[in-house]
């Protein structure tokens, strides 16, 4: 009986998780629909945390993580929107189409998404690409909504942070930049 309860509470928990994103989808209803999916959830009341584990998957508008566990945390220390999002894996992922139509993805052991500041944060076999770029890392933080991304090493090892940058193609240049003194 209470692990019904639980699982009937957790769900408008969860909704408010991507509420606070709302405002930047489509006005389409089906573009605000979130879809969850796992083997396992559970709700842990007192605490304000939902728990979804194996095969997890929610997908939101622009939005889509992966990942083996989902902790959703929702508390007031949190800020205005007071969601936190702990994805783990091996790997866990997130991807996102950026409001320029390309598409941001990101994997690492744990991917910690606030959801009011549009920050990731990737610990462990960090990656990040887009727009053909791609930064791997122990570390990586990325402020979405300012475009600042900071990866660090691991510093008891010998692996360092590496990037592979796209070259832009010379003619789609001519042609963007055609008209322009």
């Amino acid at each position: 009986m209470t692990n019904n309860l639980a699982k009937i509470l957790i769900i408008p928990s969860l909704i408010l998780v991507f509420n606070s994103n709302a405002a930047e989808q489509s006005t389409s209803p089906l573009a605000n629909q979130i879809s969850i999916s796992a083997d396992r959830q559970e709700g842990q009341l007192k605490e304000n945390v939902g728990i979804f584990e194996k095969n997890v998957e929610i997908i939101h508008g622009n939005r889509r993580i992966t990942a083996d566990r989902l902790e959703v945390h929702k508390r007031d220390e949190l800020g205005d929107n007071k969601q936190l999002l702990i994805a783990t894996g091996s790997p866990a992922y997130f991807e996102e189409k950026q409001a320029d139509g390309t598409v941001m993805s990101a994997s690492a052991n744990e991917v910690r998404y606030d959801v009011a500041k549009r920050f990731l944060t990737l610990v462990g076999d960090a990656n990040i690409s887009q727009a053909g770029q791609k930064i791997t890392a122990k570390s990586i933080t990325y402020d979405i909504e300012q475009q600042l991304i900071s990866a660090e090493k691991d510093e008891n090892s010998t692996d360092r942070v590496h990037t592979i940058l796209v070259p832009v193609d010379v003619k789609k240049e001519q042609k963007l930049n055609k008209g322009q003194p």
